[in-house]
């Protein structure tokens, strides 16, 4: 750091967390491990208050202790002093004065503060008063007391002690009032104990959110859009069923639709006022006057008509069209639009399949015109005209008149009369239209027609929301841009020097890379104070699982905690503190590391 600075620099990425009250938990020093003696470079407000120091006459004393005296045991100091000697760690029973010149018994643990290279920067020193359990100590003023009476002056002393270390077991921690709550003067009677109520359902109904639903609902979809498919292809192109595997295929297809329906009358749905209805008698009279009529029909099995040979061709025809009710399961997809519609990439894919599946209806209503025309059935010629007829002298696959048998035969086959079909409302759908494939007859044009005016409403539909869908995929990037743009025209326009420059666009990229463009108080404005607070304690998780002074806390006290706290990023050279500011909050280092400077020389890495 140029220029003989000093302060708390932070040389990575790091997250501090900030709260407006400390707590004066536990009793600390920090020693300069570099310089000789270990001269104090921090105490806490816990360690001037067990020791009656201030922190001005702390600071600069050795770290080894200070606080030795007639009484302290010159093996204990000596080991005290090969521990710093040797940079290990360790703890011990010592006797030491306070500044009043009172003994007390501390338990003292010695752990030293490594950087990055493996090299001790600093000595972490806690204290913890032990008096209570040792033996009575005799000093000038308790001279020719009894043991007794040594012993209750002890107890009275380290009352505070008694409560600080005597065992709790999990039911005591509960309810009594957390060490920490007590600091912040939040009682029980304040902070009460929060808990999660998992909904209550009898155990036959299902929970309309739960993950089962969720996969059952997606797989009923993609069976919905192959129902769409198929039977609208069976319809127009006449298709009998002979084919064992696809009558299996659609017979399963048809029993897991009738598998939904006996769920649906066990799941939950919300009710008009929001609420979770589970009660059984009401979700069945709900889905019976809603959705059961439609998915019941759907779910007939019509095919099982013309899975029979010798079937009277009029009620093979029947059955064919009533196959067409089956589209009604696309109802299914429309009461769950607004889940479908939460991605955007679900979005784009189900626009996607609309157009396809519009094409495909279409191409289908084509071929059933072509095919209705193409032979007059009256005087059993056939229309020229027709764009069958035209596409079968095209490919080189004429239609023929059988005399033996009075039928017409040959033709295109079904799979070229399909794409054939396709491919022309997919030309008339986009306003392309190659001409290649053109209607001829009344009817043929005025069904083109009709299919120009939806395919226009439909083009401009769905290729204006996937428009609109990428607009928001790329709007976080367009405000960072900009963001960046402006910036950068204030640095230019107050000739902000090139270091600073420098070090503000580091901090903006740093921060937008972390934090991804997203206004944490936006959205937690959005959620009711209850929810708020669960997610300020999921987000500050990391400090109260491994600060030890939250280890005691109550649940009501973390979230009182948790909404207070403040998220702040610090971009690599940022100076956190310098030296003689007030220091009004507390910071815990979430992430990264922070460099303590002092003229010029790093003397501590945290």
């Amino acid at each position: 750091m140029p220029g003989g600075k000093r302060g708390l620099v932070a040389p990575q990425n790091t997250f501090l967390e900030n709260i407006v009250r400390r707590s004066s938990e536990s009793s600390f020093l920090l020693g300069n491990a570099q310089i000789v003696d270990w001269p104090v470079v921090y105490s806490n407000d816990g360690f001037c208050k067990l020791s009656g120091y201030h922190r001005a006459d702390v600071m600069q004393k050795s770290s080894t202790c200070f606080m030795y005296g007639e009484l302290t045991d010159k093996k204990t100091i000596e080991k005290v002093r090969q521990t710093f000697d040797n940079y290990e760690s360790n703890c011990f029973e010592v006797l030491l004065y306070k500044k009043n010149r009172t003994p007390v018994w501390f338990y003292m643990q010695i752990a030293p503060i490594r950087n990055e290279h493996e090299k001790v920067v600093l000595f972490l020193c806690t204290f913890k008063d032990i008096t209570l359990f040792k033996q009575p100590i005799e000093d000038d003023s308790t001279k020719g007391w009894t043991k007794f009476a040594r012993l209750t002056r002890a107890l009275t002393n380290s009352r505070s002690v008694l409560q600080q270390l005597t065992p709790m077991n999990k039911t005591e921690v509960v309810h009594k009032h957390s060490r920490l709550a007590e600091v912040l003067q939040l009682g029980s009677d304040i902070l009460p104990q929060y808990k999660q109520e998992a909904p209550k359902t009898p155990p036959h109904i299902i929970l309309h959110y739960c993950a089962f639903k969720t996969t059952w609902d997606w797989v009923i979809l993609i069976l919905t859009f192959y129902t769409a498919i198929m039977v609208p292809y069976n319809v127009s192109f006449k298709t009998k069923q002979n084919n064992i595997a696809w009558l299996v295929l659609d017979s399963v297809v048809d029993v897991i639709f009738l598998v939904d329906i006996v769920l649906n009358f066990h799941t939950t749905f919300v009710g008009p006022g929001g609420e979770v209805i589970s009660d059984p008698k009401l979700i069945r009279m709900n889905y019976l006057k809603t959705w059961f009529v439609i998915d019941l029909l759907s779910c007939l099995p019509y095919d099982i008509i013309n899975a029979f040979e010798n079937v009277d061709e009029g009620i093979s025809s029947l059955f064919s069209s009533l196959k067409v009710v089956r589209l009604l399961r696309l109802g299914r997809v429309a009461r769950k639009l607004d889940h479908y519609l939460e991605y955007g990439a679900a979005v784009l894919v189900l626009l996607v399949c609309v157009f396809g599946l519009v094409a495909h209806w279409l191409a289908c209503i084509w071929y059933s015109i072509g095919d209705y025309e193409v032979i007059d059935e009256v005087t059993n010629t056939i229309q020229m005209d027709s764009w069958l007829y035209q596409l079968a002298l095209s490919i080189g696959t004429p239609y023929r008149y059988n005399t033996s048998a009075g039928i017409w035969e040959g033709g295109p086959s079904k799979d070229s009369l399909y794409v054939s079909s396709l491919y022309f409302t997919m030309t008339s759908l986009t306003t392309i239209g190659f001409g290649n494939i053109a209607p001829t007859t009344d009817v043929e044009k005025m069904f083109s027609v009709a299919m120009m005016m939806v395919g226009s409403l439909l083009y401009a539909t769905i290729f204006g929301n996937v428009t609109t869908i990428f607009q928001q995929m790329y709007a976080n990037t367009n405000r960072y841009h900009e963001m960046l743009n402006n910036v950068r025209d204030f640095l230019k326009l107050y000739q902000v020097p090139k270091g600073l420059s420098e070090r503000v666009m580091d901090y903006i990229v740093s921060t937008w890379s972390m934090s991804k463009g997203i206004d944490t108080e936006k959205v937690l404005s959005i959620c009711p104070k209850d929810m708020r607070a669960d997610i300020c304690v999921h987000l500050n998780r990391k400090v109260f699982n491994e600060h030890p002074a939250f280890r005691l806390a109550s649940d009501g006290c973390l979230r009182a905690l948790a909404v207070e706290f403040q998220t702040i990023h610090c971009a690599p050279g940022d100076l956190i503190y310098h030296a003689g500011e007030s220091v009004d909050a507390l910071c815990f280092v979430v992430s990264g590391s922070l460099e303590v400077i002092q003229d010029d020389e790093v003397v501590a890495i945290l």
